[in-house]
């Protein structure tokens, strides 16, 4: 799955994907002013440019609820934290040019 985001400033946006979320920045065009970064199957495209309604990474974590809270004491819009029929947990994360990323987590017998 690759979902692209634009963001105002890529310099002040790449630490977001790279350091706060963890991906691994697998490519950056300094001269495009793009950025790439992956974890497992998602791939997430952040480009510079004006911010706009598109899709929706998610990105899978071991535990949503510790993310959700590493991620506000960081200073993160964080959305709740939601359980889907005790099967697996999400949460919807901001960066700071509005972007939703979705963080997903499996359950136990789910």
């Amino acid at each position: 799955m690759k979902v692209v985001y634009r963001v105002r400033d890529l310099e002040a946006g790449r630490p977001f994907y790279r350091d706060l979320l963890g991906l691994e920045e697998s490519y950056v065009d300094e001269e495009g002013r793009w950025a790439s970064y992956e974890r497992g199957r998602t791939e997430i495209l952040v480009a510079e440019g004006e911010p706009e309604d598109g899709g929706v990474a998610t990105v899978d974590v071991p535990d949503v609820k510790a993310e959700a809270e590493r991620l506000k004491a960081a200073g993160v819009e964080v959305g709740v934290v939601l359980e889907l029929h005790g099967q697996m947990r999400l949460v919807d994360v901001f960066d700071s040019d509005g972007n939703r990323i979705q963080l997903a987590q499996d359950l136990p017998g789910g």
